[in-house]
């Protein structure tokens, strides 16, 4: 098939490297041309393992292409998808300017029967927005569907190439026929496609990624209840999730979620909510746990320096909101900076993939390390705030030999607290003091 895939960030390289991959002929779209030269010629753009093989590969075969012109990306495309950004609006509920912009724009395009496929996460109801937006200028066939992505960053790839499911809302027999044979290539083993109507897809996507946030905050609160009672949030955490009703993902806790997806997805259901006149309050619940979490590992710092922490200095390792990302959009580790910052300590920093992104948010704000142990340097303790497989199985002995103060706060829970007595380190994490 022919595809256009319009918005090349996260969603939409991954969606359009991924459909050539099974070997469509996909052309996105970009208004940014840097951005579309540099992925011309080979230069990805974002961090996702295992996504520049496929990338350079479907390059250099055609079967993928970059352009900045919209009228000659559709031309011959069967399917158009949206890939769009939705940022929050200071009330919470998505901005919908730059697809219902496009939209409209595709409208004076058309002139023959296409499929738009919102692939963007948006509000309940965009799908017949995006419809009315693309009449003004166009009467003829086309189909607007939904088709929401599941895709975690750091795995996006095998997300994408072997999903759990797939979500269609449509009630199109023709837009069925045709997206059937979309995915008949990544459901080969049985995982299903399922058709529903488009409201009820686009809530699926919402629905998915607020009850996983759900799902962390309230491992986060019954870490707090740990600390507190002095039992094992390791344990309670082995415990629960092994009652399949409930499952072993995202239990474990930490200093709260972060990313592109779980803080805005979660404000706008709550601002859907509020539209329809329902008070969301499990979800209201989310974001005032969370925002309490980002800051727990701070207190944790403030208790143990009850001095204060001015002029004292701080390695950090991780920036990401996660591993295996550069993505540093709502980073816990962020908070941490910045409230660290304003009560006057220092931090040198180091991330694998993030600190790009990171030097440009925070300018000179904090130092940057060449390596973990570089950013030890001169520090007064350690601070762990994302789990990179690099952090687990660190020399402690450098470590010893480079903090001042010979302690480590770590908001992933990555080490054992006997190893750390073992080595003479004071020992902070989550839901384990």
């Amino acid at each position: 098939m022919k595809i256009a895939v319009i918005g090349t960030g996260y969603v939409g390289l991954v969606t359009g490297t991924c459909f050539a991959e099974t070997g469509n002929v996909v052309t996105c779209v970009d208004i940014d041309k840097l951005k579309v030269s540099k992925l011309s010629n080979g230069q990805i753009t974002i961090y996702e393992p295992g996504l520049e093989k496929i990338f350079l590969r479907n390059l250099k075969e055609n079967r993928l292409n970059f352009t900045s012109d919209l009228k000659d990306a559709i031309c011959d495309a069967q399917i158009i998808f949206l890939a769009l950004p939705t940022p929050p609006d200071a009330d919470g509920s998505a901005d919908l300017k730059y697809v219902l912009g496009v939209a409209e724009t595709i409208g004076k395009l058309l002139t023959s029967y296409k499929i738009i496929i919102n692939k963007s996460t948006v509000p309940v109801g965009t799908a017949e927005k995006v419809r009315k937006a693309i009449e003004l200028n166009y009467d003829g066939d086309f189909d607007v569907i939904s088709n929401p992505e599941f895709l975690r960053e750091g795995v996006a790839v095998e997300d994408f190439m072997k999903p759990d499911r797939v979500v269609i809302g449509t009630k199109s027999v023709k837009a069925i026929d045709v997206m059937n044979q979309l995915y008949a290539p990544f459901v080969r083993q049985g995982n299903p496609v399922i058709f529903m109507d488009e409201k009820s897809a686009e809530l699926t996507k919402y629905a998915a990624n607020s009850f996983l946030a759900t799902k962390i905050s309230f491992m986060n609160e019954i870490s707090q209840l740990c600390e507190r009672l002095g039992a094992d949030v390791d344990s309670v955490r082995k415990g629960i999730g092994s009652d399949d009703r409930i499952g072993k993902r995202f239990l474990f806790p930490g200093i709260g979620y972060g990313g592109s997806c779980f803080p805005k997805d979660v404000q706008a259901l709550i601002k859907s909510a509020s539209e329809v006149e329902y008070d969301f309050e499990i979800l209201k619940s989310v974001e005032k746990v969370n925002a309490i979490q980002k800051r727990h590992l701070v207190s944790k710092i403030l208790k143990y320096y009850k001095r204060g922490l001015r002029d004292l200095h701080f390695a950090l390792w991780g920036i990401a909101f996660k591993p295996n990302t550069d993505d540093i959009r709502d980073a816990p580790a962020l908070s941490i900076i910045n409230e660290l910052c304003e009560l006057g300590a220092t931090i040198t920093a180091y991330d694998p993939e993030a600190m790009p992104n990171a030097k440009i948010l925070l300018g000179d704000k904090i130092g940057f390390a060449n390596n973990q142990y570089e950013a030890l340097k001169d520090a007064d303790a350690l601070i762990v705030a994302t789990e990179w497989s690099e952090f687990r199985t660190p020399d402690f002995n450098r470590i010893i030999d480079s903090l001042k103060d010979k302690v480590i706060f770590d908001g992933r829970n990555l080490y054992n607290s006997s190893t750390l007595k073992q080595h003479d380190i004071e020992y902070f994490s989550i839901g384990r003091d």
